[in-house]
Protein backbone atom coordinates (compact mmCIF):
# COMPACT_ATOMS: atom_id res chain seq x y z
CA UNK A 1 0.00 0.00 0.00
CA UNK A 2 1.03 3.62 -0.51
CA UNK A 3 0.15 7.08 0.71
CA UNK A 4 -2.55 7.25 -1.97
CA UNK A 5 -4.63 4.74 -0.02
CA UNK A 6 -5.25 7.30 2.75
CA UNK A 7 -5.27 10.47 0.67
CA UNK A 8 -8.56 12.34 0.45
CA UNK A 9 -9.91 15.75 -0.54
CA UNK A 10 -11.39 18.05 2.08
CA UNK A 11 -13.73 20.63 0.56
CA UNK A 12 -13.98 23.67 2.79
CA UNK A 13 -15.19 27.20 2.08
CA UNK A 14 -15.02 26.81 -1.71
CA UNK A 15 -11.50 25.39 -1.63
CA UNK A 16 -10.18 21.84 -1.84
CA UNK A 17 -7.43 20.58 0.46
CA UNK A 18 -5.49 17.35 0.05
CA UNK A 19 -5.34 15.46 3.36
CA UNK A 20 -3.95 12.18 4.64
CA UNK A 21 -6.76 10.68 6.70
CA UNK A 22 -5.24 7.96 8.88
CA UNK A 23 -8.72 6.93 10.01
CA UNK A 24 -8.81 4.97 6.76
CA UNK A 25 -6.25 2.63 8.31
CA UNK A 26 -8.97 1.54 10.70
CA UNK A 27 -11.51 1.13 7.92
CA UNK A 28 -9.03 -1.15 6.18
CA UNK A 29 -8.59 -3.19 9.36
CA UNK A 30 -4.94 -2.26 9.78
CA UNK A 31 -5.03 -0.38 13.10
CA UNK A 32 -7.52 0.89 15.68
CA UNK A 33 -6.71 4.56 15.15
CA UNK A 34 -9.74 5.75 17.14
CA UNK A 35 -8.35 4.16 20.31
CA UNK A 36 -4.88 5.72 20.05
CA UNK A 37 -3.63 8.85 21.86
CA UNK A 38 -4.01 11.99 19.77
CA UNK A 39 -0.26 12.64 19.86
CA UNK A 40 0.25 9.18 18.35
CA UNK A 41 -2.20 10.03 15.58
CA UNK A 42 -0.21 13.18 14.76
CA UNK A 43 3.01 11.15 14.56
CA UNK A 44 1.39 8.46 12.38
CA UNK A 45 -0.05 11.08 10.01
CA UNK A 46 3.42 12.62 9.76
CA UNK A 47 4.88 9.28 8.72
CA UNK A 48 2.06 8.53 6.28
CA UNK A 49 2.28 11.92 4.59
CA UNK A 50 6.03 11.64 4.08
CA UNK A 51 6.09 8.17 2.55
CA UNK A 52 8.01 8.21 -0.69
CA UNK A 53 10.74 10.43 0.72
CA UNK A 54 13.16 7.49 0.74
CA UNK A 55 13.29 7.31 4.52
CA UNK A 56 9.69 6.27 5.34
CA UNK A 57 7.83 3.23 4.06
CA UNK A 58 4.40 1.69 4.51
CA UNK A 59 5.73 -0.72 7.13
CA UNK A 60 6.85 2.28 9.22
CA UNK A 61 3.32 3.70 9.22
CA UNK A 62 1.61 0.45 10.16
CA UNK A 63 4.42 -0.37 12.60
CA UNK A 64 3.90 2.94 14.42
CA UNK A 65 0.16 2.32 14.66
CA UNK A 66 0.76 -1.17 16.06
CA UNK A 67 3.39 0.21 18.46
CA UNK A 68 0.78 2.41 20.12
CA UNK A 69 -2.08 -0.04 19.76
CA UNK A 70 -0.17 -2.79 21.59
CA UNK A 71 1.57 -0.35 23.98
CA UNK A 72 4.90 -1.83 23.00
CA UNK A 73 8.04 -0.89 24.93
CA UNK A 74 10.41 -1.87 22.12
CA UNK A 75 12.60 0.64 20.27
CA UNK A 76 11.12 1.87 17.02
CA UNK A 77 13.25 4.42 15.16
CA UNK A 78 11.29 6.74 12.86
CA UNK A 79 11.92 9.80 10.71
CA UNK A 80 9.80 12.72 11.95
CA UNK A 81 9.39 15.69 9.60
CA UNK A 82 8.37 18.85 11.51
CA UNK A 83 6.28 21.39 9.63
CA UNK A 84 8.46 24.30 10.79
CA UNK A 85 11.32 25.44 13.02
CA UNK A 86 11.23 28.03 15.82
CA UNK A 87 14.47 29.74 16.84
CA UNK A 88 15.52 32.32 19.37
CA UNK A 89 18.38 34.71 18.75
CA UNK A 90 21.16 32.94 20.67
CA UNK A 91 20.83 29.81 18.54
CA UNK A 92 19.20 31.31 15.47
CA UNK A 93 21.90 33.82 14.56
CA UNK A 94 24.63 31.11 14.31
CA UNK A 95 22.27 29.16 12.02
CA UNK A 96 21.90 32.22 9.77
CA UNK A 97 25.69 32.54 9.66
CA UNK A 98 25.95 28.88 8.64
CA UNK A 99 23.48 29.38 5.80
CA UNK A 100 25.32 32.52 4.70
CA UNK A 101 28.58 30.53 4.70
CA UNK A 102 26.95 27.83 2.56
CA UNK A 103 25.84 30.47 0.07
CA UNK A 104 29.37 31.86 0.02
CA UNK A 105 30.79 28.39 -0.69
CA UNK A 106 28.26 27.75 -3.46
CA UNK A 107 29.08 31.13 -5.02
CA UNK A 108 32.79 30.28 -4.82
CA UNK A 109 32.09 27.09 -6.73
CA UNK A 110 30.53 29.10 -9.54
CA UNK A 111 26.95 28.11 -8.75
CA UNK A 112 23.87 30.15 -7.87
CA UNK A 113 23.94 30.92 -4.11
CA UNK A 114 20.21 31.69 -4.16
CA UNK A 115 19.62 27.95 -4.26
CA UNK A 116 20.56 27.73 -0.58
CA UNK A 117 17.45 28.31 1.55
CA UNK A 118 15.64 26.75 4.49
CA UNK A 119 13.37 24.04 3.08
CA UNK A 120 10.80 24.39 5.87
CA UNK A 121 9.42 27.66 7.32
CA UNK A 122 11.66 29.15 10.01
CA UNK A 123 10.78 31.87 12.51
CA UNK A 124 13.58 33.53 14.45
CA UNK A 125 12.28 35.47 17.45
CA UNK A 126 14.67 37.91 19.10
CA UNK A 127 14.06 37.80 22.83
CA UNK A 128 16.96 36.20 24.72
CA UNK A 129 19.55 38.91 24.21
CA UNK A 130 17.48 41.87 25.42
CA UNK A 131 18.99 43.70 28.37
CA UNK A 132 17.17 46.00 30.79
CA UNK A 133 18.83 49.41 30.67
CA UNK A 134 15.63 51.38 31.30
CA UNK A 135 13.02 50.71 33.97
CA UNK A 136 10.54 52.68 36.08
CA UNK A 137 10.28 55.27 33.34
CA UNK A 138 7.93 56.10 30.51
CA UNK A 139 8.45 54.01 27.35
CA UNK A 140 11.08 51.84 29.06
CA UNK A 141 10.03 48.88 26.92
CA UNK A 142 10.70 50.68 23.65
CA UNK A 143 13.84 52.40 24.95
CA UNK A 144 15.32 48.99 25.76
CA UNK A 145 14.49 47.80 22.24
CA UNK A 146 16.15 50.89 20.76
CA UNK A 147 19.25 50.25 22.85
CA UNK A 148 19.28 46.64 21.64
CA UNK A 149 19.37 47.80 18.01
CA UNK A 150 22.25 50.15 18.80
CA UNK A 151 24.19 47.59 20.81
CA UNK A 152 23.90 44.82 18.21
CA UNK A 153 23.69 46.79 14.97
CA UNK A 154 25.85 44.33 13.03
CA UNK A 155 23.60 41.43 14.04
CA UNK A 156 20.49 43.23 12.82
CA UNK A 157 22.09 44.06 9.48
CA UNK A 158 22.74 40.35 9.05
CA UNK A 159 19.19 39.40 10.03
CA UNK A 160 17.66 42.04 7.77
CA UNK A 161 19.73 40.69 4.90
CA UNK A 162 18.71 37.12 5.74
CA UNK A 163 14.98 37.86 5.87
CA UNK A 164 15.20 39.67 2.55
CA UNK A 165 17.26 37.02 0.76
CA UNK A 166 16.25 33.64 2.21
CA UNK A 167 13.02 31.89 1.36
CA UNK A 168 10.96 30.45 4.26
CA UNK A 169 12.63 32.73 6.79
CA UNK A 170 11.05 35.38 9.06
CA UNK A 171 12.50 37.48 11.85
CA UNK A 172 10.36 38.71 14.75
CA UNK A 173 11.90 41.93 16.16
CA UNK A 174 12.99 42.36 19.79
CA UNK A 175 10.10 44.50 21.01
CA UNK A 176 7.55 41.79 20.21
CA UNK A 177 7.73 39.51 23.24
CA UNK A 178 8.89 36.07 24.35
CA UNK A 179 9.21 33.54 21.53
CA UNK A 180 6.89 30.97 23.14
CA UNK A 181 4.09 33.49 23.63
CA UNK A 182 4.48 34.78 20.08
CA UNK A 183 4.40 31.21 18.84
CA UNK A 184 1.19 30.54 20.75
CA UNK A 185 -0.59 33.79 19.94
CA UNK A 186 0.56 34.48 16.40
CA UNK A 187 2.80 31.99 14.60
CA UNK A 188 1.01 28.68 15.21
CA UNK A 189 -1.65 27.67 12.70
CA UNK A 190 -2.57 24.28 14.29
CA UNK A 191 -3.28 23.06 10.77
CA UNK A 192 -0.55 23.93 8.28
CA UNK A 193 -1.00 24.25 4.52
CA UNK A 194 1.45 24.00 1.67
CA UNK A 195 1.07 24.36 -2.08
CA UNK A 196 2.13 21.27 -4.04
CA UNK A 197 1.94 20.15 -7.66
CA UNK A 198 -1.25 18.26 -6.76
CA UNK A 199 -2.90 21.16 -4.95
CA UNK A 200 -3.07 22.64 -1.44
CA UNK A 201 -1.95 20.14 1.18
CA UNK A 202 -3.34 20.44 4.75
CA UNK A 203 -1.68 18.70 7.69
CA UNK A 204 -1.04 19.09 11.44
CA UNK A 205 1.21 21.96 12.45
CA UNK A 206 4.29 20.51 14.18
CA UNK A 207 7.67 21.94 15.03
CA UNK A 208 11.03 21.70 16.71
CA UNK A 209 12.54 24.71 18.45
CA UNK A 210 15.93 25.68 19.78
CA UNK A 211 14.66 26.28 23.29
CA UNK A 212 13.65 23.70 25.89
CA UNK A 213 10.34 25.47 26.55
CA UNK A 214 9.22 25.17 22.94
CA UNK A 215 6.85 22.64 24.50
CA UNK A 216 4.48 25.47 25.47
CA UNK A 217 2.91 25.23 22.00
CA UNK A 218 1.50 21.77 22.81
CA UNK A 219 -1.26 23.57 24.72
CA UNK A 220 -2.73 24.49 21.33
CA UNK A 221 -2.67 20.95 19.95
CA UNK A 222 0.61 21.60 18.08
CA UNK A 223 3.13 18.84 18.74
CA UNK A 224 6.59 20.29 19.31
CA UNK A 225 9.65 20.20 21.54
CA UNK A 226 13.13 21.62 21.95
CA UNK A 227 16.21 20.37 20.10
CA UNK A 228 19.83 21.43 19.69
CA UNK A 229 21.05 23.85 17.06
CA UNK A 230 22.53 21.11 14.85
CA UNK A 231 19.25 19.16 14.81
CA UNK A 232 17.32 22.31 14.00
CA UNK A 233 19.64 23.18 11.12
CA UNK A 234 19.29 19.65 9.75
CA UNK A 235 15.51 20.08 9.71
CA UNK A 236 15.94 23.47 8.02
CA UNK A 237 17.90 21.66 5.30
CA UNK A 238 15.06 19.24 4.72
CA UNK A 239 16.37 16.37 6.79
CA UNK A 240 14.03 14.43 9.10
CA UNK A 241 14.46 14.39 12.85
CA UNK A 242 15.22 10.78 13.76
CA UNK A 243 13.86 9.51 17.04
CA UNK A 244 12.49 6.44 18.75
CA UNK A 245 8.72 6.49 18.99
CA UNK A 246 8.02 7.83 22.49
CA UNK A 247 5.68 6.15 24.91
CA UNK A 248 2.61 8.28 25.61
CA UNK A 249 1.46 8.60 29.20
CA UNK A 250 -2.06 9.87 29.86
CA UNK A 251 -2.95 12.31 32.63
CA UNK A 252 -6.67 12.02 33.30
CA UNK A 253 -8.00 15.29 34.71
CA UNK A 254 -11.19 15.13 36.76
CA UNK A 255 -12.98 17.82 38.72
CA UNK A 256 -12.69 21.58 38.59
CA UNK A 257 -10.08 23.89 40.18
CA UNK A 258 -11.21 26.07 43.07
CA UNK A 259 -11.74 29.76 42.21
CA UNK A 260 -8.50 30.89 43.88
CA UNK A 261 -6.34 28.35 42.06
CA UNK A 262 -4.04 29.87 39.40
CA UNK A 263 -2.43 28.39 36.32
CA UNK A 264 0.85 28.28 38.20
CA UNK A 265 -0.73 26.32 41.05
CA UNK A 266 -1.98 23.71 38.58
CA UNK A 267 1.35 23.48 36.75
CA UNK A 268 3.34 23.05 39.98
CA UNK A 269 0.91 20.42 41.23
CA UNK A 270 1.12 18.43 37.98
CA UNK A 271 4.90 18.81 37.82
CA UNK A 272 5.27 17.43 41.34
CA UNK A 273 3.21 14.36 40.41
CA UNK A 274 4.93 13.70 37.07
CA UNK A 275 8.43 13.94 38.54
CA UNK A 276 7.56 10.86 40.55
CA UNK A 277 6.27 9.00 37.48
CA UNK A 278 9.45 9.01 35.36
CA UNK A 279 8.11 10.50 32.15
CA UNK A 280 11.57 11.24 30.73
CA UNK A 281 11.68 10.78 26.92
CA UNK A 282 7.91 10.22 26.92
CA UNK A 283 5.03 12.36 25.72
CA UNK A 284 2.44 13.24 28.33
CA UNK A 285 -1.04 13.67 26.88
CA UNK A 286 -3.76 15.33 28.93
CA UNK A 287 -7.23 13.86 28.79
CA UNK A 288 -10.46 13.54 30.81
CA UNK A 289 -13.56 15.56 31.55
CA UNK A 290 -11.52 17.97 33.66
CA UNK A 291 -9.91 19.37 30.49
CA UNK A 292 -13.09 21.34 29.89
CA UNK A 293 -12.29 23.31 33.05
CA UNK A 294 -8.78 24.32 31.98
CA UNK A 295 -8.29 27.50 29.98
CA UNK A 296 -5.63 27.86 27.30
CA UNK A 297 -3.62 29.84 29.84
CA UNK A 298 -3.75 26.90 32.23
CA UNK A 299 -2.77 24.50 29.48
CA UNK A 300 0.09 26.67 28.20
CA UNK A 301 1.55 26.92 31.70
CA UNK A 302 1.41 23.15 32.13
CA UNK A 303 2.91 22.47 28.69
CA UNK A 304 5.62 25.05 29.26
CA UNK A 305 6.74 23.08 32.31
CA UNK A 306 7.39 19.87 30.33
CA UNK A 307 11.19 20.17 30.74
CA UNK A 308 10.69 20.53 34.50
CA UNK A 309 8.76 17.26 34.75
CA UNK A 310 11.10 15.62 32.23
CA UNK A 311 8.73 14.84 29.36
CA UNK A 312 9.46 15.36 25.69
CA UNK A 313 6.14 17.21 25.46
CA UNK A 314 2.94 17.81 27.41
CA UNK A 315 0.25 17.57 24.73
CA UNK A 316 -3.33 18.90 24.79
CA UNK A 317 -5.35 17.64 21.79
CA UNK A 318 -7.43 20.12 19.80
CA UNK A 319 -10.87 20.70 21.33
CA UNK A 320 -13.41 23.51 21.70
CA UNK A 321 -11.05 25.43 24.01
CA UNK A 322 -8.47 25.46 21.21
CA UNK A 323 -10.98 26.81 18.71
CA UNK A 324 -12.21 29.47 21.14
CA UNK A 325 -8.64 30.63 21.76
CA UNK A 326 -7.94 30.94 18.03
CA UNK A 327 -11.06 33.09 17.65
CA UNK A 328 -10.10 35.27 20.63
CA UNK A 329 -6.65 35.85 19.11
CA UNK A 330 -8.10 37.06 15.79
CA UNK A 331 -7.71 33.78 13.94
CA UNK A 332 -11.34 32.95 13.17
CA UNK A 333 -10.59 31.70 9.65
CA UNK A 334 -7.85 29.50 11.05
CA UNK A 335 -10.22 28.15 13.71
CA UNK A 336 -12.78 27.20 11.07
CA UNK A 337 -10.23 25.24 9.02
CA UNK A 338 -8.81 23.61 12.16
CA UNK A 339 -12.27 22.43 13.19
CA UNK A 340 -13.09 21.04 9.75
CA UNK A 341 -9.74 19.30 9.33
CA UNK A 342 -9.39 17.80 12.81
CA UNK A 343 -12.96 16.50 12.88
CA UNK A 344 -12.51 14.92 9.45
CA UNK A 345 -9.19 13.27 10.34
CA UNK A 346 -9.98 12.08 13.87
CA UNK A 347 -7.76 14.66 15.54
CA UNK A 348 -10.50 16.55 17.41
CA UNK A 349 -10.96 15.69 21.07
CA UNK A 350 -14.67 15.45 21.82
CA UNK A 351 -13.92 13.94 25.27
CA UNK A 352 -15.98 10.84 24.48
CA UNK A 353 -13.46 8.28 25.69
CA UNK A 354 -9.99 7.78 27.14
CA UNK A 355 -7.36 6.72 24.57
CA UNK A 356 -5.14 3.66 24.95
CA UNK A 357 -2.15 5.09 26.85
CA UNK A 358 0.97 3.31 28.09
CA UNK A 359 -0.14 4.38 31.55
CA UNK A 360 -2.89 6.60 32.98
CA UNK A 361 -2.37 8.94 35.93
CA UNK A 362 -5.49 10.39 37.56
CA UNK A 363 -5.31 13.99 38.74
CA UNK A 364 -8.19 15.62 40.65
CA UNK A 365 -8.23 19.33 39.88
CA UNK A 366 -10.56 20.02 42.81
CA UNK A 367 -7.94 18.71 45.27
CA UNK A 368 -5.37 21.37 44.37
CA UNK A 369 -4.35 24.08 46.84
CA UNK A 370 -2.45 27.31 46.32
CA UNK A 371 1.32 26.81 46.40
CA UNK A 372 4.67 28.42 45.75
CA UNK A 373 7.91 27.01 44.38
CA UNK A 374 11.05 27.38 46.44
CA UNK A 375 13.99 25.55 47.99
CA UNK A 376 13.19 22.41 49.94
Amino acid sequence: MTTHHIKETLSFQNKNYLIHNIQLLEEKGLAKISSLPFAARVLIENLARNMGSGTIFWDDVVGAAKFYETRSNSSNLVAFNPARVLMQDFTGVPAVVDFAAMRDAVHGAGLDPKGINPLVPVDLVIDHSIQVDHFKEKNAFFLNAKKEYERNAERYKLLKWAQKNFDNFRVVPPESGICHQINLEYLATVVATRETAEGTLAFPDTLVGTDSHTTMINALGVLGWGVGGIEAEAVMLGQPYYMNLPEIVGVNFVGKPKPQITSTDIALYVTNILREENVVEKIVEYTGEGLKNLTLTDRATISNMSPEYGATAGFFPVDTQTLDYLVKTNRSDTAALVEAYTKTCGLFNSHDNIPNFTKIIDVDLSAMETSIAGPS
